[in-house]
């Protein structure tokens, strides 16, 4: 679904030559994260961990500390660690500065030569595309699948890696927020038409518009889902 997201298994663990352990087990439990197999509220069990994946305790509770330190899962004494909840206030605040992003990734890409573009308006077409198939079977998980591959194609094509970084952390984050709410319709027919005026600014060169329409265009699916979604307001 995550546009950067791998698959991970166990017979991953049988070749640790260039990555080491705590690495492999850390993008194992991301993997399972962000797939909603792991849900936020839900305990993760060490020795459960680590028995599945053949290692030793050791860097099961190193990659625990690195996705705490990312901000998914949260340490309670005495307790275990946790999946992180969002509360509402945090989910409001990663929507503003993702809209910062987006704006700012886009204004980036609408800057480059138009020839740089092409590949990138080739996948955004399709993405676009894909996005009105899933919206015309009511497919909510593959359209909103095709939603972040949309952005992420123009947050790489701005060429930042510090940009990029930055907002898959963000991205992973809310994605926490919208695993329970993938069933619901939150205006995807409004989002595509906002996806295509993103597209014909990023084809005309237009970088203050790329960089308007993408801000106001996630304030609008933050709107969106807040109204779909009574506990988020």
């Amino acid at each position: 679904m995550l546009p950067w997201l791998t698959e991970s298994s166990a017979d991953r663990f049988n070749d640790v030559r260039d990555t080491s352990l705590s690495k492999l087990v850390r993008d194992d439990m991301l993997g399972l994260i962000l797939k909603g197999v792991l849900i936020p509220g839900q305990r993760i069990n060490e020795p459960d961990v680590a028995a599945r994946l053949g290692v030793s305790r050791v860097p099961v509770r190193e990659a625990l500390r690195e996705l705490e330190s990312s901000g998914l899962v949260v340490a309670r004494k005495h307790a275990g660690v946790f999946v992180r909840q969002l509360a509402v206030p945090e989910i409001r605040d990663l929507y503003q500065l993702r809209a910062l992003l987006d704006g700012f990734a886009g204004k980036q890409a609408a800057k480059r030569p138009s020839a740089d573009n092409t590949a990138l308006l080739s996948v955004l077409d399709d993405s676009i595309s894909a996005m009105k198939n899933a919206a015309s079977q009511h497919d909510v998980q593959r359209y909103y699948g095709e939603n972040l591959r949309f952005h992420w194609a123009i947050v790489e094509a701005a060429g930042n890696q510090s940009l990029t970084e930055t907002y898959r952390g963000i991205v992973q984050k809310l994605h926490l927020s919208r695993l329970k709410n993938l069933a619901q319709d939150t205006g995807m027919q409004a989002s595509i038409a906002e996806h295509m005026d993103i597209v014909s600014a990023l084809r005309q060169g237009d970088p203050d518009r790329c960089n308007q329409l993408l801000s106001e265009h996630v304030d609008d699916a933050h709107n969106r889902l807040t109204n779909t979604t009574p506990e988020l307001t």
